[in-house]
């Protein structure tokens, strides 16, 4: 068998494969002989039927059709074994059908084209030494001083205000519908389907709701009604709301304030289920976990913009096939998450949504994959090997937390990725120059080049 072998895009190798006429004839005369055996036709006892006349009746394209099924597929296999091809999934035939049933003689050489996934291959190019930014997260005692705050306003007393007009950080309870303002700043009739509730609790806190909705709620006393215009933003999710002036009249049923706990050891234990037993215990706790918290942001920025210097500096050619299952283990993790909201996955991943969710997937599936690998890789060519004090324990950890039956040979083998991973990283944050700036100088940068870009397009526009 001659076999041409083409590297193709995605990952694909291209194979044009020659059968020998010895070949075509004998899998035509297989393909015929079992039709004979299998096909019923009136007048004929089953398996019976003479050769032309099953030829006659079937007709020759259908005789050639259920030929070339078996031979391709055949021909494939023996050409993918024959070449020492570590294909991936299944093939795509890249001829025209209809053309190969029309040009195939039995008993003469017979040509077609095919393509295979293959592993995905990475070309290596600069990796050590690199030199970029990062964000430094330092640890801020005012952010302890909110959650704490926050987690007072969790356990607050809702006491019911009847002397004063509702104020920030109340909640009031309302009801509101909203109507557009058309040019002359008139109210239009129809409410807005969505803007309209009774007896609805309105936690009077900035950025709860779209801007402008909770001012409008400032200064209210008990059954009072006022009308208030909001502007929604143009990037608003309902398409059709967004940038339009609704008009909301909205009536003040009840208003309540939060009578916080006083901060004393008792609030202390009470918050943390009784872990703490002094408020200076729970706040020392607190520190701690906020400064961890800070130093993995922190080492976070570092891995991602390493990350994409090593995607910008290093190739990586995946396969579709690798991709759709990467794409799959997203959606799988999302459906998880979800679930641990408890969110109903099967409002969100219904048939018809299942296709857009997979396109949307796919560039953070590309990105995983191809970090993935690139790191796997470097790995190999610098021979850094997984730690098997870690790899012990995160084992026992795993079997530990894991209810169900699973494969330990596969357990082991994510375990040892995942710790050779993390081990490449930090060889490669070893390697490089790297230079802190404050959180939030880099999104910054980022924006203000976009905005760069977005300008100069529209100039050049011009």
């Amino acid at each position: 068998m001659k076999v041409t072998q083409e590297k193709l895009p995605a990952s694909q190798v291209g194979l044009e494969i020659e059968v020998s006429a010895d070949v075509t004839q004998k899998a035509y005369n297989n393909a015929v002989s079992k039709l004979a055996r299998t096909v019923n036709l009136p007048g004929f006892r089953k398996g019976k039927v003479p050769r032309q006349i099953l030829i006659q009746r079937l007709g020759s394209g259908r005789i050639k059709a259920t030929v070339l099924e078996d031979l391709i597929d055949d021909s494939l296999k023996a050409a993918i074994d024959q070449e020492k091809i570590e294909a991936l999934g299944n093939y795509k035939l890249t001829s025209s059908f209809d053309e190969l049933i029309a040009n195939y003689k039995p008993g003469e050489p017979f040509t077609f084209k095919a393509s295979v996934d293959v592993p995905a291959s990475v070309t290596l190019g600069t990796y050590k030494g690199l030199e970029f930014k990062a964000e430094q997260t330092d640890y801020d005692p005012s952010k302890l001083d909110e959650f704490v705050e926050q987690k007072r306003s969790e356990a607050a007393t809702l006491v019911p205000v009847e002397d004063r007009g509702a104020q920030m950080g109340d909640v009031a309870i309302a009801d509101y519908e909203g109507r557009y303002v058309n040019d002359a700043g008139e109210e239009e009739g129809e409410i807005i389907p969505g803007t309209q509730a009774e007896d609805f609790s309105v936690e009077m806190e900035e950025g709860k709701f779209v801007p402008g909705f909770i001012e409008g709620f400032i200064g209210m006393k008990l059954e009072e009604t006022k009308k208030f215009v909001v502007t929604f933003p143009e990037e608003y999710g309902n398409e059709e709301m967004a940038g339009k002036d609704v008009s909301f009249t909205a009536t003040l049923k009840e208003l309540k304030e939060r009578e916080l706990p006083e901060l004393d050891d008792e609030f202390a234990s009470d918050i943390s289920n009784e872990e703490f037993e002094t408020l200076d215990a729970w706040k020392a706790s607190l520190e701690e976990q906020f400064k961890k918290n800070a130093e993995i942001t922190t080492k976070n920025s570092v891995r991602q913009q390493m990350l994409d210097l090593l995607a910008q500096n290093n190739e990586v050619d995946l396969p579709e096939v690798s991709v759709n299952e990467e794409i799959t283990a997203v959606l799988s993790q999302q459906m998880m998450e979800f679930s641990r909201m408890g969110i109903d996955i099967n409002q969100i991943f219904t048939k018809d949504m299942v296709p857009k969710l997979r396109e949307n997937a796919r560039p953070e599936a590309e990105q995983r994959l191809g970090n993935s690998l690139i790191l796997t890789e470097i790995a190999k060519v610098e021979k850094i090997e997984p730690d098997e004090e870690k790899f012990n324990e995160r084992l026992e950890q795993a079997k530990s937390e894991i209810e169900q039956d699973f494969d330990e040979d596969r357990l082991k083998e994510a375990i040892t990725e995942e710790i050779v991973i993390e081990a490449t990283l930090d060889w490669l944050q070893e390697q490089s120059k790297i230079e802190f700036v404050p959180a939030g100088t880099l999104e910054a940068e980022a924006e203000e080049t976009e905005e760069t870009i977005e300008v100069e397009a529209e100039e050049e526009e011009e």
